[in-house]
């Protein structure tokens, strides 16, 4: 146990994530990490919302597209899905979100 948290704290769950996500319990956990393909992130985002507990936090990697999702002339499918995620999260009054300009982007939020 060298990093201090013991077996118990965490777990890896297998299997496909839209079948899994649905069968966790809400409000049960303290991050939710987001790395699937940015058609994908809506979905995922709702989810994971819906696991996180009162101080939570939320990251959605590849947030910015490296910058597509910034750019008001994209409108390929993934930048369609990935400022859907974005407004998903930025309209949530729980949500507190930090956008950070790291590599394609990544998208934080702590729940209140």
């Amino acid at each position: 146990m060298p990093s201090g948290i013991g077996p118990s704290r965490t777990r890896l769950i297998s299997g496909r994530a839209q079948e899994v996500l649905t069968r966790l319990a809400d409000a049960s956990y303290d991050l939710v990490f987001i790395d699937a393909d940015p058609i994908d992130q809506p979905d995922y985002v709702a989810e994971g919302v819906r696991l996180l507990r009162s101080g939570g936090v939320i990251v959605v990697h590849r947030a910015a597209l490296g910058g597509r999702a910034g750019d008001p002339g994209a409108r390929d499918a993934e930048v369609i899905a990935v400022r859907e995620a974005a407004r998903l999260i930025a309209e949530d009054e729980r949500l507190t979100p930090a956008l950070v300009p790291l590599g394609d982007g990544v998208l934080a939020a702590v729940r209140d």
